[in-house]
């Protein structure tokens, strides 16, 4: 009976602690202010050594302040990168160690992905990530004892025009421009997830931006906009 009773209780602890969590950290996650014409850039899973500079050129140029969640493993390749994303003023945040869902993590493996990932990203951008995203999203309740320990707010998005699949560069314009609303948060991706991600952010990049200001928004930073 009581491996009756286990069999029975295991999916709606596991439902709790994966599906529960993410429902509160959607609630309590930061909003961008809806009464301002702003929206804001961020960045997943880099940083990547051929792209990420790429899109740091197009920032520069076009004068916008985004934020980059990096992958600790990936920052700690690449300090070069992570430290020049900080260093031209972008706001860095935690995307973890190694890019692993949460939702398969128990207590102690996301204290690591989280904690170990923040150390990472410290020491390779030479500043603390200032705000945390779990990767695909997904969260579970380990996860708020430790952000509010790193004073890192789980922040998500409201746009995303490429997620598990391919999504052409012309295509990701016009989902992010059709799409955003005041206050947007988009999430796109500078680094392969997906395979080819990072190529088709990059040339995608000039006419998003151009395409979010002919409908009137500001490019703001992430920190200025929640």
């Amino acid at each position: 009976m009581t491996g009756t009773v286990w069999l029975l209780a295991a999916p709606a602890m596991w439902g709790t602690y994966t599906w529960g969590a993410h429902l509160v950290a959607l609630c309590r996650s930061p909003r961008g202010r809806r009464a301002e014409r702003t929206a804001t850039l961020t960045f997943d899973d880099g940083p990547d050594a051929a792209h990420t500079p790429r899109v740091l050129d197009v920032l520069a140029r076009e004068g916008v302040k985004a934020a980059f969640f990096l992958i600790g493993e990936r920052a700690e390749a690449h300090p070069d990168v992570a430290r020049r994303i900080a260093g031209e003023g972008h706001d860095v945040g935690n995307h973890t160690w190694s890019h692993r869902s949460l939702w398969l993590c128990g207590p102690a493996e996301t204290r690591w992905q989280i904690g170990h990932g923040h150390l990472a990203i410290t020491a390779a951008a030479g500043t603390a990530p200032r705000f945390f995203r779990p990767p695909w999203g997904m969260t579970n309740l380990a996860t708020f004892g430790v952000l509010r320990r790193l004073g890192t707010p789980c922040v998500f998005w409201t746009v995303q025009p490429e997620g598990l699949r391919p999504v052409a560069p012309e295509a990701q314009v016009h989902r992010v421009v059709a799409r955003a609303a005041p206050g947007a948060i988009v999430d796109l991706h500078d680094a392969d997830g997906v395979p080819g991600a990072g190529a088709r952010l990059a040339e995608a990049l000039p006419a998003l931006i151009d395409g979010l200001r002919q409908r009137g928004f500001t490019l703001a930073p992430l920190r200025d906009v929640l």
